[in-house]
C-alpha cells in the first residue's frame, strides 16, 4: 500500500504508534453494495448482517496488509482502533442513534490485534451527538500551538471544525459538507471517485441562484453542537436544490458551486465562532483539492491557511491516527470526548474492546 504514515502518541506511562492506510479496502462490488445501502436506507435484515461481516473482513485484510508492508507483526501492536463505516447518523432522532458497520469481533479475530470500536455510541447514550469526535484528538495534537487564536479543519466526507481560543477553551462542530457531495456529484456525472484536485469543478461556473438555494438550508444557521452525514447530505439533497432553481445547471457548474458552498460554509461557520483566528490548520482528503483550498484562502484573506504538517502532522495521517489515538484511551481509561463539543453532559470513556481470543 502507498500513503503509509506514523506517528507517537503518549497516554500516561505508555506510547502508541499509530499507523493510517489511505487505500480503500472495499472491493468494488462491497462498496457499491454499502452506497447503495446508504442512499435507500433500505435492506433486508441478511443484507445488512452479511455486510456488516464483509466490512470488518475488510478492514481485517487492509490492516493485515499495512502491517506486511510496514514490516510489523501483530504481536507488536497494542490495539487496532475501527471507527467502521457510518450507515446511518440521527443524532437529533427520537430516540437519537448513528449506526456504523464492520465487525470488530472479525477483525480482532483475523488479525489477533485488540481491536477498538464502537467510538459513538456511549455519547449518544448519554445525550451527546455522538460526533464530532476528532476535536479531541486535534486538542490532544495540536493545542499546544500558542497562546494565539486558532482553528483546525477537518475536510473529509464532511467537514468540521474545531477552534482553539487565545484562553485555550475548545469548541468543535459539523460545518456540512466537505468531501461527499462532490464526489457524489462527480460520480454521477462521469463515473469517477472524486474529482483529482478539482480540475472538474474548476472548469465550472459557480451559479449564484443554485448557490442561494443550497445555502438556504437551515443546518447552516444552527450553531453547535451539532453535526450531520451522508444520510442528509447526499445526491437527493443536490437535486433537490437544483430543482429549487427551476432551470437546468450544466453539470460543471455544479461542481463548481458544491465547492463554493463547502468553502463559503466552512469560512462563515470559522467567521462567526472564531473571528479572532489567525492560522487554520486543514487536514483529511479536500485538503489535496486544490480548487477547493483556492476557494477557502479567497473566504478567509486574513487567516494564515495552511496543512496540518506544519503542527506536526501530515493532513492524509490525521484521521487515522486520531482513532488509533481513541483505541489508546479507552484501553488506558481515559475520556476521549469533549462535553461542549458532542453535546453530551460529561466527558466518557468511549468506545468496546474485542480481544482476538
Amino acid at each position: 500500500m502507498d500513503g503509509i504514515d506514523a506517528a507517537l502518541v503518549e497516554i500516561g506511562d505508555s506510547t502508541f504508534a499509530l499507523r493510517g492506510f489511505l487505500e480503500s479496502p472495499y472491493s468494488p462490488k462491497l462498496r457499491d453494495a454499502l452506497e447503495t445501502l446508504v442512499k435507500t436506507e433500505q435492506a433486508p435484515l441478511s443484507e445488512i448482517g452479511r455486510l456488516h461481516v464483509e466490512i470488518g473482513q475488510a478492514f481485517a485484510a487492509a490492516a493485515l496488509a499495512l502491517l506486511e508492508s510496514a514490516g510489523f507483526c501483530a504481536d507488536e501492536i497494542v490495539a487496532i482502533g475501527s471507527h467502521g463505516q457510518t450507515v446511518l447518523h440521527r443524532p437529533d432522532a427520537r430516540p437519537r442513534y448513528s449506526m456504523q458497520m464492520g465487525d470488530a469481533a472479525v477483525i480482532a479475530f483475523r488479525t489477533g490485534i485488540t481491536t477498538v470500536a464502537d467510538f459513538r455510541a456511549k455519547d449518544v447514550a448519554a445525550g451527546g451527538q455522538g460526533a464530532p469526535l476528532v476535536p479531541a484528538f486535534h486538542k490532544f495534537a495540536f493545542g499546544r500551538q500558542g497562546t494565539t487564536a486558532h482553528a483546525v479543519l477537518n475536510l473529509g466526507g464532511i467537514s468540521n471544525l474545531t477552534l482553539f481560543s487565545s484562553k485555550g477553551d475548545v469548541l468543535g462542530f459539523d460545518c456540512g459538507p466537505g468531501n461527499t457531495l462532490l464526489d457524489t456529484w462527480v460520480s454521477r456525472c462521469l463515473s469517477l471517485d472524486y474529482d483529482r484536485d478539482g480540475s472538474w469543478g474548476r472548469s465550472g461556473t459557480v451559479n449564484a441562484e443554485l448557490l442561494r438555494a443550497m445555502l438556504s438550508d437551515e443546518y447552516f444557521r444552527r450553531t453547535g453542537p451539532k453535526s450531520s452525514g451522508r444520510d442528509y447530505f447526499n445526491l437527493d439533497w443536490v437535486l433537490a436544490q437544483i430543482e429549487r432553481c427551476g432551470r437546468r445547471v450544466a453539470d460543471a457548474d455544479v461542481q463548481a458551486t458544491l465547492t463554493e458552498l463547502t468553502a463559503a460554509t466552512v469560512a462563515a461557520a470559522l467567521t462567526r465562532e472564531l473571528p479572532a483566528c489567525l492560522q487554520l490548520a486543514v487536514c483529511g482528503g479536500g485538503s489535496r483539492n486544490s480548487f477547493l483550498m483556492e476557494r477557502l484562502r479567497s473566504h478567509l484573506t486574513a487567516v494564515q491557511i495552511c496543512g496540518t504538517e506544519e503542527f506536526g502532522l501530515p493532513p492524509a495521517a490525521v484521521e487515522a491516527c486520531a482513532f488509533a489515538w481513541m483505541a489508546a484511551c479507552r484501553l488506558a481509561n481515559v475520556p476521549a470526548n469533549i462535553p461542549a463539543v458532542t453535546g453530551a453532559p460529561q466527558e466518557l470513556v468511549l468506545g468496546a474492546v474485542h480481544h482476538p481470543r
